[in-house]
């Protein structure tokens, strides 16, 4: 049997068995275009219906446009949406007039599941739809999209059992004079215990500790499914103008601690390309910005196709290392630059490695030119995405404004 008959022969017999799966003790959810479903109810939640109630929109001017955008005051919040479930959004749609660093670093998207008073999500506004740095460049990917800079989607599904609300705050000193917004969900008569609650961290160090990974997902425990992160880098100008992305992503399962079971080979490999990041967005992997002059880049990867589930508890890292020749090495070290050697090629010999073994760099049998891996010390910022089998976690509260805007503006 060829290929091409195997995979229609797979793809008729998995659409009649989902077609056939009529238990109705499980409630389902379409996973076909042209599925229906008696289980969903199609809710859009904007400033023109807030409570998201049957012919309830539009009520505002007597059916013309009216309500179509709100004010933030300095210092306030203000709640979006506020719905009892179980239901599941699946797009959130927003713009503001003002989409400075200051303002997509300033601002916080909050989201709580169920009544918790713990969000899930707790994020600055650009890091969550993914804009590194605070600042909007065009893309479009499988979870977040900004089509021409002005706007901010978000595709991902967000499961709630018993409540849902999401919030912003505007920690500026001046208000946000125009928010547009619009929520698409779906209200489910029954939920499914098999969903699991949409959770967001962010997190920022502008000074990474030497040979300390830089965590992009600390210690959780709890059953889910990692689904990816962006992450803003601003590459540390003591190291001039050296490769600063040598480092690999570490994700520990389910018991593991001194060493993980997945492990990456590089900071670019890792998002899909290689031998360095320039610009390029694709559905699950991509780096919108590769600003050279300022040494910025921000780049995102998304587990859809290739998933990653924890059962007992999960954490995530990668590592804070560059790469240059040894000459250049050897320069900085004199300049008291701190670094800490890792491994030395001398292409296309073998690999030496330095970290913790004894070995002088400067022995004249390792060339000037040769190639060498070492520790350093950026700027780091990331967002992780996953999902939890609760509503709440036990990660920190979002960072204080000044850490999220420091060297931006």
């Amino acid at each position: 049997m060829n290929l091409l008959k195997y995979f229609l022969l797979f793809s008729i017999s998995m659409v009649f068995v989902t077609g056939c799966n009529n238990n109705d003790s499980k409630p389902t959810y379409p996973n076909q275009i042209f599925e229906y479903s008696e289980n969903l109810t199609t809710r859009w939640i904007s400033f023109e219906n807030l409570t998201g109630e049957k012919g309830r929109g539009g009520m505002a001017n007597h059916g013309a446009k009216g309500y179509a955008w709100d004010i933030i005051p300095a210092g306030e919040t203000i709640t979006l949406v506020d719905l009892e479930g179980p239901g599941i959004i699946n797009r959130i749609w927003m713009t503001i007039r003002s989409r400075t660093e200051y303002d997509l670093r300033g601002l916080i998207i909050n989201i709580y599941w169920d009544n918790e008073e713990k969000p899930a999500v707790s994020v600055p506004f650009g890091d969550f739809f993914g804009v590194g740095h605070g600042k909007t460049a065009i893309f479009e990917n499988a979870l977040f999209s900004n089509p021409e800079g002005q706007s901010f989607n978000s595709f991902v599904q967000m499961p709630f059992k018993k409540a849902a609300r999401i919030e912003v705050v505007n920690e500026m000193e001046r208000p946000v004079t125009d928010i547009f917004f619009d929520v698409s969900l779906q209200l489910m008569d029954r939920w499914d215990d098999s969903f699991l609650y949409f959770h967001a961290w962010w997190h920022r160090d502008t000074a990474t500790t030497l040979a300390e990974d830089f965590e992009i997902l600390p210690f959780i425990e709890g059953k889910g499914k990692y689904l990816g992160t962006n992450i803003s880098v601003i590459a540390n100008p003591q190291y001039r103008t050296t490769w600063w992305g040598e480092g690999e992503v570490k994700i520990y399962l389910d018991g593991d601690r001194e060493f993980p079971t997945l492990v990456g080979t590089g900071t670019e490999d890792y998002i899909g390309t290689g031998w360095g990041q320039g610009v390029f967005t694709h559905r699950y992997q991509g780096n919108p910005i590769a600003d050279i002059e300022n040494r910025q880049w921000a780049f995102y990867r998304y587990h859809i196709i290739d998933p990653i589930f924890f059962s007992e508890d999960i954490r995530v890292t990668i590592q804070q290392i560059g790469g240059s020749r040894k000459s250049e090495i050897l320069d900085m070290l004199k300049d008291d630059v701190p670094l800490i050697p890792v491994s030395l090629r001398d292409e296309p010999g073998p690999l030496v490695y330095l970290y913790k073994n004894d070995v002088d760099l400067r022995d004249p049998v390792y060339p000037m030119d040769a190639w060498v891996n070492f520790f350093r010390s950026d700027d780091w910022a990331a967002v992780a995405y996953f999902y939890l089998d609760k509503p709440s976690n036990n990660l920190p509260a979002i960072q204080d404004k000044k850490i999220r805007i420091s060297n931006l503006l």
